[in-house]
């Protein structure tokens, strides 16, 4: 099996990229997301709301940067238009969402499926040793679980 400077099968790599870059994309979006949840919350929970879409949007840029470095770490490329972030999204955009509730929900609905995405890239991250991308997504789904834990109880949902 031929492996790259990391130590780590090639081909497999390479698959590990192109989900990272999936992973990329959705985040792009769902920072997009937030950006615009941030700007146009309305209401009495407006000072709230518009305080944790901001926390959200500096965390999701920085998992962006975090990503795209690790595609490169691996030997890859990092999409890198609205093009490529759009034909690649899984996540819902949301577009002038105004009402507290619905902003809430739109955030749980792409959290649940970032999740999804970053569940497939620990598996495989797992059965190649890829240390590195392994304990990246723990850390982003760990994080994640606790927010959509903490979204869901401000909706008064069950998890």
């Amino acid at each position: 099996m031929k492996t790259n400077s990391l130590g780590l099968p090639v081909k497999e790599t390479q698959i590990q990229v192109a989900e990272l870059n999936i992973l990329l994309a959705n985040f792009q979006v769902f920072y997009q997301n937030l950006r615009g949840l941030h700007w146009n919350i309305r209401g009495k929970r407006f000072f709230d709301l518009h305080l944790k879409f901001e926390e959200l949007y500096n965390d999701s840029q920085l998992k962006i940067d975090m990503i795209a470095e690790r595609i490169l770490t691996l030997g890859g490329t990092p999409l890198h238009t609205f093009e490529d972030y759009v034909s690649n999204k899984k996540i819902q955009i949301g577009k002038n969402i105004s009402n507290d509730e619905a902003a809430i929900q739109l955030v749980i609905i792409c959290l649940i499926e970032l999740l999804k995405i970053e569940r497939v890239i620990l598996k495989q991250s797992s059965e190649i040793d890829d240390e590195g991308t392994n304990a990246m997504m723990s850390d982003f789904i760990k994080e994640q679980e606790k927010t959509l834990w903490m979204l869901k109880a401000w909706m008064e949902e069950e998890m």
